[in-house]
C-alpha cells in the first residue's frame, strides 16, 4: 500500500479538465462526504457493527479511487475486509491510519491548488 501515491496527479488533472469550473465543487463535496464517512466508520466501530463498517468502507473506497486518492482507497479496502471478516479488533488502528491519510490527502489537494 505504501507504494501507492497519496494522490494520482494524472487522474486529478483529468477530472479538472472534465469538470472545468465545477472541479472545486467536486473536491469540496468529496471532502465533506469523506468526513461524514470517517465519522460513520467511527460510529460503526464503537457500536461493534462490522456490517456497517464494511459497507461504509466500501463506499468510501469507491469515492477515493474516483477522486484519485489511491492510498486512501487501499486503506478503505483493508477496512472493508476487516468488516467483512467480522473481526473489528484491529479496526481502530486502521481507522486511525485512514484519518491520518485523509489529512495528508487534504494537504496535498491544497497544494494542488484546491
Amino acid at each position: 500500500m505504501n507504494d501507492q501515491p497519496h494522490l494520482d496527479d494524472e487522474a486529478l488533472a483529468e477530472l479538472q479538465d472534465v469538470m472545468e469550473d465545477e472541479f472545486g465543487v467536486l473536491i469540496r463535496t468529496y471532502l465533506a462526504d469523506s468526513r461524514s464517512r470517517l465519522s460513520s466508520l467511527g460510529q460503526a466501530l464503537a457500536g461493534g457493527d462490522a456490517d456497517a463498517f464494511a459497507r461504509t468502507a466500501h463506499s468510501f473506497k469507491g469515492s477515493c479511487i474516483n477522486i484519485g486518492a489511491p492510498r486512501l482507497g487501499a486503506l478503505c479496502q483493508e477496512a472493508e475486509q476487516l468488516g467483512k471478516s467480522g473481526d473489528l479488533a484491529p479496526a481502530a488502528s486502521v481507522l486511525a491510519r485512514l484519518e491520518a491519510e485523509f489529512e495528508e490527502v487534504i494537504r496535498r489537494l491544497q497544494a494542488f491548488g484546491i
